[in-house]
């Protein structure tokens, strides 16, 4: 039985090729994965090169519950959505998105050129993540994606308890 070798742990951006995913006519792009091997070798933390097309944006406004996220801008102009405010974003500038803060995040690029950035972070398998514009909730673990209804905690169970009916008969 052959064994596929492991990614290497160096790799250069121009040696990876572009993955594409869109969506109408404002979502979507391109991106680079550029830690392939960190997941074979049992690492958590990815960085991708992504580069947003003028007048799209990569993915919704959305918070994480679990992952914290870091963008490092390359080169063109975007803006940042961070909360309740917008700001631009260009070559140098560092954006830290912390978990756990309840503050949804989304780069977009408005301008007439590609936006270019890199998009750090681990991936969590039990990484809940929130998006405020459309009440979604992703739970990943149970690969979930969809809105919740609020509901009582004994609403929907049964009365008496299924499981009362369950039990062996030697009692």
């Amino acid at each position: 039985m052959s064994q596929t070798p492991e990614p290497s742990i160096v790799v250069n951006v121009k040696d990876v090729e572009d993955r594409s995913r869109f969506h109408g006519e404002g979502w979507g792009g391109h991106f680079r994965p550029l830690t392939p091997s960190m997941g074979p070798r049992g690492g958590a933390l990815g960085v991708n090169w992504m580069r947003c097309p003028p007048g799209r944006a990569m993915v919704p406004f959305h918070a994480h519950l679990r992952e914290d996220e870091v963008f490092y801008v390359l080169s063109g102009r975007g803006v940042l959505r961070y909360g309740d405010s917008v700001r631009d974003i260009g070559p140098g500038d560092c954006v830290s998105c912390p978990a756990g803060t309840g503050e949804a995040h989304q780069i977009a690029n408005p301008y007439d050129e590609d936006l270019i950035y890199l998009a750090i972070g681990n991936h969590d398998p039990h990484e809940v993540c929130t998006y405020p514009d459309t009440g979604k909730v992703l739970v990943r673990g149970i690969r979930a994606l969809g809105q919740v209804e609020a509901q009582g905690y004994m609403d929907g169970e049964p009365d008496p308890p299924k499981i009362l009916g369950m039990a062996p008969d030697e009692r």
